[in-house]
């Protein structure tokens, strides 16, 4: 058993309360200590993926009661992968939430982001559905509090909307629990997987129930159609970089949806039989066309970048709808572009509204640092649409590629691309109103200028391009070790001999047979 695990949970959860009681008055400090951990936990994410990345599965008993009984957390390549794509976006919203003084705008900015950062990774590493539950709720409190933050009418009505509806989700999340412990009389996941296996057909009504209802539990966390209408209003209205960062908060609905039903409910499971393929693809597929629909009709720059991120949730949602290991790294590829594209885009927006006073989709006098945030905002654009060559379009060539065999291979081929030419006609009309059409108006008068953005701000988006970039680059490594990791998912055997039975780390996959 190894300690290293708990930490990217514990190193938050200290250093949140810490702020708020040591420097609650000192945003310098705040800052110094926030930056500080985030990239302490960047280290430790990378720590991680090395030691998981031969193969082994990394452990943690929360007062080393073995499971079932206890707590457990398990670090494998898909859960590490997920932890560092999380601590990288994370450092790149908090420098720009600096450089660009949201962080300042309200109260217990960074203890809150902390706290998010908490539940985030927790629910990556945790290997029990109560749990899992639970730093759902550290979600949804903490990111209540992020998009509340510097107060507003708008804000607090979409703030309201966003809980309420998660709330919902939550509430359906117990019940779900509730049916499964009744059928099993376990909820760590690895115990869960063997006892589900043993349910004879004619018992299956009970644990098909829940298995249901976690489904849609983790579709509103991920923003399915049609369990999507929270995302846009509250996307929209909140503080830029909390929107950025909240680019991984459907990515854990996906996450959820990933490890569940390859390991619990199986695709080859007796007892779900026909629910994947049934509900979850048209579904995606739906929200594919919905969101880039939603891109080319929006009146406003950060609708039009929350519908995005409902239309590339959809594409995710196709690839692991699939259920298959080719289905399931073509979706872990796309994740992380998807992540960083809808970051991006979300940031360049607020740039968008500090040079304009507003994100109206109509032409106005030109911006302080147009030519800066256009080129920003041309190759976000191409990213998001799937354009070549960034990774977006490597992304979609990849599920297409997976999608052969499928019985709805036609219509997924269908909407993906006619959805990928809806979206470059939407982003198209926003970049040409707010910069192009702009210069055609004269320049912005004196009185009326707004102030130029920080050049932190301006490194803070660089850095995510250079990830982006990085991801193009590397298409061909990214892509192997996703998989190796959808590979892995589908042979949970070292999984859950490690969690159930064998005291401390295999370092031998072998081991576990």
């Amino acid at each position: 058993m190894t300690h290293w695990i708990i930490l990217p949970i514990v190193l938050p959860a200290f250093l949140a309360p810490f702020i708020v009681l040591a420097a609650r008055h000192h945003i310098g400090i705040q800052r110094v200590f926030s930056v500080a951990g985030v990239v302490a936990l960047i280290a430790l994410a990378l720590g991680l993926v090395w030691a998981v990345s031969d193969g082994s599965v990394l452990y943690y008993r929360l007062s080393n009661w073995a499971a079932p009984f206890g707590i457990v957390l398990v670090a494998d390549r898909l859960s590490t992968l997920m932890v560092l794509l999380t601590s990288v976006l994370a450092l790149f919203v908090l420098l720009y939430a600096i450089g660009s003084g949201w962080d300042s705008r309200g109260r217990h900015f960074h203890a809150l982001f902390q706290f998010q950062l908490m539940g985030i990774l927790g629910a990556f590493l945790t290997g029990d559905l109560f749990n899992l539950f639970v730093f759902f709720e550290v979600l949804l409190i903490a990111s209540y509090g992020l998009m509340i933050h510097a107060g507003g009418n708008a804000r607090l009505k979409a703030g309201v909307q966003y809980v309420l509806f998660n709330l919902i989700g939550s509430t359906l999340f117990l019940f779900a629990l509730g049916s499964i412990y009744a059928e099993t009389g376990t909820l760590n996941m690895a115990d869960l997987a063997q006892r589900v296996a043993l349910i004879g057909a004619e018992e299956t009504v009970g644990i098909r129930i829940a298995a249901v209802l976690l489904l849609l539990v983790f579709a509103i966390k991920a923003a399915i159609v049609p369990l999507h209408f929270w995302l846009p209003s509250s996307y929209a209205e909140a503080p830029a970089p909390v929107a950025a960062l909240f680019a991984i908060m459907t990515k854990v609905g996906a996450y959820a949806i990933i490890r569940v039903y390859t390991m619990i409910f199986p695709p080859n499971l007796e007892a779900t039989m026909g629910l994947h393929d049934l509900w979850l693809l048209p579904a995606a597929l739906v929200s594919l066309a919905i969101g880039m629909i939603g891109v080319l009709a929006a009146r406003k720059l950060d609708r039009l970048i929350a519908f995005s991120i409902i239309g590339s949730m959809g594409m995710v949602m196709v690839a692991i709808s699939l259920f298959s290991p080719v289905g399931i790294a073509a979706a872990l590829y796309y994740i992380i572009h998807s992540t960083l594209a809808g970051a991006i885009l979300f940031l360049i927006s607020d740039l968008v509204r500090t040079g304009r006073g507003n994100l109206d989709l109509t032409a106005q006098p030109p911006m302080r640092g147009t030519h800066m945030t256009a080129g920003m905002f041309f190759v976000g654009a191409i990213a998001m649409a799937g354009l070549p060559p960034l990774s977006g379009f490597l992304g979609k060539l990849l599920v297409l590629d997976a999608s052969y065999g499928a019985d709805l291979v036609v219509w997924v081929w269908a909407i993906v691309l006619s959805s990928s030419l809806i979206s470059v006609i939407g982003f198209a009309r926003a970049g040409s109103v707010v910069f192009w059409k702009a210069h055609g108006l004269g320049p912005m008068e004196p009185d009326a200028e707004t102030a130029r953005p920080a050049t932190l701000a301006y490194v803070a988006i660089g850095g995510l391009f250079a990830m982006l970039i990085a991801h193009t680059v590397f298409a061909e490594k990214v892509h192997a070790y996703t998989t190796t990791v959808a590979t892995e998912l589908f042979a949970h055997d070292t999984y859950m001999s490690l969690v159930l039975e064998t005291p401390g780390k295999l370092s031998d996959p072998k081991e576990a047979h």
